[in-house]
């Protein structure tokens, strides 16, 4: 026999080892003599298999029991070990827990509690100091930024994004102010000018060819005006992405011969040629032929403005890219304005000093209007501006009812 494991709290729990042969009881606690707590199916299972069981009561004990039955070796024999504790013990630890959770638990809360609540009111502090400066930033006062608390957490991200915001607004004012300024400069000029010769005209022209020679400079300064404007609002409406595009298939000959034709006047005067050369006689582009147009026009009336010797207008293919360039002999942009040349009011304080500095602007706003770009570059004979434009898809083997001049020159002296 086994001694009882419960001398001190008789009957709340129970150990029983039945024998394989015959079920014979081979030892148990003392209270349940010879009692049997499994029946012959739950035996036979228990000899192969842990079995939970539950009884409504047992010998000499008015309360149920919860039952383990194990397969276990004694001394080599293979029997079943039943062991159990009754309801009372479950009582008695869900007493112990409801107590320690009635004196824990609202202790715990009242932690809980007061912790959330200086959390909570230090992220409130943080968020607060950034509405007090939010409150003060202006645009009077752009460069102010919002106190960022170095938590590592999402408030510390969102500060951080409200700032780079801040920033990105605060450049976009500057460049805003800027233009303003420097539009309202170029206005100057010619609206004084204009003031200055009609003044002339009605106060102190001795005759009719000096008050014809006055409105005609008059004219000559409205003229520059109606550009200034015209320029200035195409600037407008490309910052604002409403610069309308009418896109169809332009043959890159065929818009160089057209620039070509349009400046030949002015070379012709200046005794200088214009060159026009296409890689590929079936090179198309995929733009506005009238923008396209424009901005070549800006490049070419640059070279001749600025520039010496031949202007060059070629076109070739670069992947999925048309580049339209134009260079002449001149003497080149300072070193340090080449990566300004296309920003708006921009000038070179070397030779290129004259216009309004809008010129190269509109190119690239045309340009990137047509998802493309521009650049400039100093080569050995002089600059080179050039545009890099969508390529419009090759026809599949459409006839040409014309020969394409993939060339033209136009030299001086020969142009009319």
């Amino acid at each position: 026999m086994i001694d009882d494991p419960a001398p001190m709290q008789p009957m709340r729990r129970v150990r029983y080892y039945l024998g394989r042969c015959e079920d014979a009881l081979d030892d148990a606690t003392t209270a349940l003599h010879a009692s049997s707590l499994l029946d012959a199916r739950e035996r036979a299972r228990a000899l192969h298999a842990p079995l939970y069981a539950s009884l409504p009561r047992l010998p000499n004990l008015d309360e149920g029991v919860r039952l383990l039955a194990t397969p276990v070796q004694r001394a080599g024999r293979p029997l079943v070990l039943v062991v159990g504790a009754t309801a009372e013990n479950r009582r008695e630890t869900l007493s112990s827990l409801r107590e320690e959770l009635l004196i824990v638990g609202p202790l715990a809360l009242l932690l809980a509690t007061a912790l959330g609540y200086l959390l909570a009111g230090a992220g409130l502090r943080a968020v607060d100091a950034m509405r007090a400066r939010a409150a003060q930033i202006s645009a009077d006062r752009p460069g102010e930024r919002l106190p960022v608390p170095q938590s590592g957490d999402e408030l510390e991200r969102l500060g951080t994004t409200l700032n780079q915001m801040l920033a990105r607004l605060q450049d976009g004012l500057e460049r805003e102010r800027a233009f303003v300024a420097e539009a309202g400069h170029e206005l100057r000029t010619p609206l004084a000018l204009m003031r200055a010769e009609l003044d002339y005209a009605l106060h102190y022209a001795a005759g009719e060819d000096e008050l014809r020679a006055a409105l005609l400079t008059a004219s000559d300064e409205t003229d520059r005006l109606v550009t200034l404007a015209g320029a200035l609002l195409l600037m407008a409406s490309s910052e604002q992405g409403q610069l309308r595009l009418r896109i169809e298939t332009v043959p890159a000959g065929e818009l160089l011969a057209s620039v070509c034709q349009r400046f030949a006047w002015r070379a012709e005067q200046l005794r200088r040629s214009l060159q026009a050369a296409a890689a590929d006689p079936e090179l198309a582009i995929a733009g506005d032929r009238l923008r396209l147009e424009q901005a070549l026009g800006n490049l070419v009336d640059n070279a001749l403005r600025h520039g010496a010797g031949d202007v060059r207008l070629t076109a070739r293919a670069e992947s999925d890219r048309v580049v339209l360039t134009v260079a002449d002999d001149g003497s080149g942009f300072a070193p340090g304005f080449l990566p300004h040349a296309f920003q708006r009011f921009s000038r070179d304080h070397g030779a290129r000093t004259e216009g309004s500095g809008l010129g190269l602007a509109i190119v690239l706003a045309i340009a990137e209007a047509h998802g493309g770009s521009a650049g400039s570059g100093n080569t050995a004979r002089g600059v080179e501006l050039s545009i890099h434009v969508p390529r419009a898809p090759r026809a599949p083997d459409a006839p040409s009812s014309e020969p394409p001049a993939a060339a033209e020159r136009v030299p001086p002296g020969q142009l009319g």
